[in-house]
């Protein structure tokens, strides 16, 4: 692992982008310019791509949930953790704020501002509960293809970590906009 700033500045990038990226298509979808295929596409290459790119320096964690799950298993230290979370929210501000800029801010308060919401007629306990569940998925993965000394991070963790975030907005997305990232939600 590349030192705590540039491990910080690795995750600010990867989160900004991965906001960037999944706001602007939830925004879009919400014009009517994309499905939800194209929404958990744009958020699973997204993810695949800077989990890839920032893996080597900080982790490819960009995901507060991540950092906070690699912590209590001891994998990491809590004065880094709490640096990564803090690039982690920054990045996701930035990221919110350029598409904003972008979009305009008729079309994101329109689109929510690309936030997750909760489907109609979910109840907030039911949304809990699957954001647990698919939460859970994603941090197996890390675990199993970033994180476990035999798991192929090589080989395929940005592509495995990439591919949760896709199934589980295919599947799951229009009940409860499928964040399993308080980043995503902040």
């Amino acid at each position: 692992m590349e030192s705590l700033g540039k491990a910080a500045v690795a995750e600010f990038v990867a989160t900004f982008a991965l906001i960037f990226v999944g706001a602007g298509a939830v925004i879009t979808a919400s014009a009517g310019n994309l499905d939800l295929v194209g929404v958990a596409l744009a958020h699973g290459l997204v993810l695949a791509v800077m989990v890839s790119i920032t893996g080597h320096i900080s982790g490819g964690l960009v995901n507060p949930a991540v950092t906070i799950a690699l912590w209590a298993a001891g994998r990491i230290g809590t004065q880094r953790g709490a640096v990564l979370i803090l690039a982690q929210m920054a990045g996701a501000v930035v990221g919110a704020l350029l598409v904003r800029y972008i979009v305009g801010a008729a079309s994101f308060d329109a689109g929510s501002a690309g936030a997750p919401t909760l489907g109609t007629g979910v109840a907030v306990g039911t949304g809990i509960v699957l954001e647990a569940i698919l939460t859970f998925f994603l941090v197996f993965a890390v675990f199993g293809t970033a994180v476990d000394d035999k798991g192929p991070w090589n080989k395929t963790a940005g592509f495995t970590i990439g591919l949760v975030i896709t199934f589980d907005i295919l599947a799951f997305g229009p009940l409860t906009g499928a964040a399993m990232n308080p980043a995503r939600w902040f």
